[in-house]
């Protein structure tokens, strides 16, 4: 099943039904008027959600359902899926981009990231759609961007166990978490974490259950390559169930560890990098710190004012599964 959100819905958005082929939608205010209020309810709305998609996807001519008009869809006018949530966290499940950031300074990784996920708390009061650009204050702050993968949860209670978080999974999409990275060096100095250097992210066209990926979805992971453009060239292609060194119930698992998480968290994977450097980056930061080892200084920029990025995952018969995230760079 495919969900996203108008924006003609207000600060929440408008529940929709997409069709398989990212074609076609149609409202469901009668199940639910926003994805919130759906994963609420998920127990009770999922089915009936889905009884529309099938609808949707079997009646390819069909011009209502449920008394709601079937109508073509236009990214352009969706918000985020969830355009906003009460919690989003972010990890760092996949430690070869750990392991080269911190080989570009000289410093070991600690033993215990290998066994204890990375996390932080992100903004999560508002979603770029996945047509809005990012607008930022200065060029000078360190634009980049960070292509992953993003699970949104029903209600978990604390202390879940991973193999308990991942029957709370729900949706999965990819986000592009905009960092600034010329601001991170000094917050992090401060022993505090992120806080002016992680704003606003941007959510793809839809969301999708898990069953939607098929065999891809396996042990709690995507096992598809998550593809990433910059101004029309490709960045880096790399195989997100490889090189993850936590599933994505095992990073649930550690954001409830003392707390529960309400209907509508987001949890993500931290930016995808495999083993291989031949398959590229999904961040500018790593291609930087590639560089640094290489030749002793970075010679890629950060990202400028228009620039383009593209972030996207196909399927293995080369359909768009989550539609693209495709956003410019723009001065606030």
């Amino acid at each position: 099943m495919k969900l996203a959100s108008l924006k003609d819905g207000g600060r929440d958005g408008t529940l929709i039904v997409v069709s398989r082929d990212l074609a076609r939608a149609v409202r469901v205010s009668d199940i639910a008027p926003t994805l919130q209020r759906a994963l609420e309810d998920w127990h009770s709305a999922a089915p009936r959600l889905h009884r529309v998609y099938e609808l949707l996807n079997d009646a390819a001519r069909a011009q209502t359902i449920n008394g709601e008009n079937v109508f073509a869809l236009d990214v352009a006018a969706l918000a985020a899926p969830l355009p906003r949530a009460y919690e989003f966290v972010d990890g760092s499940a996949y430690l070869p981009h750990v392991e080269r950031v911190r080989r570009a300074r000289g410093a070991e990784v600690p033993a215990s990231f290998y066994v204890d996920p990375l996390m932080y708390q992100a903004v999560s009061a508002g979603f770029y759609g996945p047509r809005d650009a990012v607008r930022v204050t200065s060029e000078d702050y360190g634009i980049d961007l960070e292509a992953e993968i993003v699970v949104v949860t029903d209600d978990v209670p604390m202390a879940a166990t991973s193999a308990q978080a991942a029957d709370h999974i729900q949706l999965i999409g990819l986000i592009n978490d905009v960092s600034l990275r010329n601001l991170i060096p000094g917050e992090l100095a401060k022993g505090f974490g992120f806080l002016q250097s992680k704003p606003r992210s941007a959510l793809s066209p839809v969301f999708v259950t898990p069953d939607e990926l098929g065999e891809a979805w396996k042990n709690s992971k995507v096992h598809l390559a998550l593809t990433t453009h910059i101004n029309g060239k490709l960045f880096g292609q790399p195989e997100a169930g490889e090189d993850m060194q936590f599933s994505f119930a095992e990073l649930v698992a550690h954001a409830a560890k003392t707390r529960p998480l309400g209907a509508g968290t987001l949890v993500g994977s931290g930016t995808i990098a495999n083993q291989d450097e031949s398959k590229g980056a999904s961040c500018l930061a790593e291609k930087r710190t590639l560089e640094t080892i290489r030749d002793g200084k970075p010679s890629t920029p950060f990202l400028k004012f228009g620039d383009r990025v593209r972030i996207e995952i196909l399927d293995r018969a080369g359909a768009s599964v989550f539609g693209a995230i495709e956003q410019t760079i723009e001065k606030g």
